[in-house]
């Protein structure tokens, strides 16, 4: 119920509030928290209303939007990287390199901005990127920076709901 569940949030900001006060303490770790969904999902709902019970001083929040001209001129984990939080540290992720597979599967003419040498953009194009992703984030690991993903999932339905609600409340 709604009050048990309350009640649970405040115990477990109350939890995150200690860890994160240990993380910056050890200095030796740091954590990357990644949030993707569709537009309307509430990412960053959840992410103001989770994060409230921690030290805004030890967290980090990156919302990724269209890629701007000077990371267009850099490989497409560029500007993921610059983004990383150091030791002791929470960064927060609203959306990620993951758009890079994702919004340009869908929109393959972005691709063009990228000023990409000259290829085929096939099957081993994204698995070269799948390839990237996954030894970018083990090397993440195994340097420290701990990843946890969440995906927010609503339906059409729901996110169309959503969509009209704001245009009631601008």
């Amino acid at each position: 119920n709604k009050e048990e569940a309350e009640a649970r949030l405040e115990r477990n900001k109350k939890d995150l509030a200690d860890y994160q006060e240990r993380l910056y303490a050890q200095d030796r770790l740091s954590l990357l928290i990644v949030f993707q969904a569709r537009d309307g999902a509430g990412k960053d709902s959840t992410i103001e209303h989770v994060m409230s019970g921690v030290n805004p001083q030890g967290v980090h929040v990156v919302s990724f939007r269209q890629p701007s001209s000077e990371e267009l001129d850099h490989d497409f984990l560029w500007r993921i990287s610059r983004a990383l939080p150091e030791r002791g540290r929470i960064g927060i992720f609203n959306r990620s390199h993951y758009e890079e597979v994702v919004a340009l599967k869908v929109h393959p003419e972005w691709l063009e901005g990228q000023q990409l040498p000259p290829g085929k953009r096939g099957k081993q194009f994204w698995k070269g990127r799948y390839d990237d992703i996954n030894a970018f984030e083990r090397h993440l690991d195994s340097s420290g920076t701990k990843i946890v993903k969440f995906f927010l999932h609503v339906s059409k339905d729901e996110q169309k709901r959503r969509f009209i609600a704001r245009l009631d409340t601008p």
